[in-house]
């Protein structure tokens, strides 16, 4: 995935933070997109079987169903795969089988389509294989829900901070990643807000920082994410020098 949005040069890293949802909602679009697929699909599986067993719901009802939740799961799918690409380690060994079963999914879905389509007196099959394909997206589900992305806790204390330069402390607890620019001194949350990589270790542009891992780039400033993957803002802190001692609080109360 990655090289196709690279290949798209600027308009690829436009389309690759509208996946992410970075510019659409201000946090991750697939997960909000996967609703539509399960509850089409779980309309369907319930038509479908209310025309099986009573014949008062058309047949038609379970196959809408159906098609909607493939197309609803294709546009899920390209989301997915846009979010695997950026992840690591465990969260990508769990995307994987999320992803993976997922897909089997879709087409067993789409055999199911074709059944329906091209074979209708083996629509008791076709229902039968929605049946379970709509079982299995349960258990993919699932596997989808269960990914996190955790925040590291390496300790690095320092007490200078030069002009241009970032440096990481601790703050009760809290990794914090400090700059001065123009003499100030500016602070967020040191540990990336997408998968928990060293901003310390970025690249500084002005205000912006951005993190070696998966070049998400955030304002330091107010914290606020100003390109993706990630779609969730770095903690911003309120810094104060006093008596030649650095003091850092929250901005706000972390939620």
């Amino acid at each position: 995935m990655g090289a196709f949005y690279d290949s798209l040069g600027a308009p690829g890293k436009s389309l690759k933070d509208l996946m992410h949802g970075t510019t659409v909602l201000g946090h991750p679009l697939h997960p909000a997109i996967t609703d539509l697929p399960i509850g089409a699909w779980s309309v369907g599986v319930l038509a479908d079987w209310l025309f099986v067993t009573t014949g008062r719901v058309p047949a038609v009802a379970g196959d809408l169903g159906l098609a909607i939740g493939v197309a609803a799961a294709i546009v899920a799918a390209m989301t997915g795969y846009t979010d695997h690409h950026e992840t690591v380690g465990h969260g990508r060994r769990a995307a994987t089988v999320h992803g993976l079963t997922m897909t089997v999914v879709v087409v067993i879905e789409l055999v199911s389509m074709g059944m329906r389509l091209w074979a209708p007196d083996m629509r008791t099959g076709a229902i039968v294989l929605a049946t379970g394909a709509w079982l299995l997206a349960v258990v993919g589900g699932y596997v989808g829900g269960h990914l996190t992305f955790a925040m590291g806790t390496v300790v690095n204390h320092s007490e200078d901070f030069p002009e241009g330069e970032m440096r990481r402390v601790e703050a009760e607890g809290l990794p914090v990643v400090i700059m001065r620019r123009e003499g100030l001194l500016h602070a967020i949350g040191a540990v990336c807000s997408h998968a928990g990589g060293p901003l310390q270790e970025g690249k500084l542009e002005g205000e912006v920082v951005t993190c070696p891992w998966h070049y998400s780039r955030f304002r330091f400033g107010d914290g606020k994410v100003v390109g993706g993957p990630a779609t969730f803002d770095q903690p911003p802190l309120l810094v104060r020098e006093r008596g030649g001692a650095v003091e850092v609080k929250l901005a706000h109360p972390l939620r």
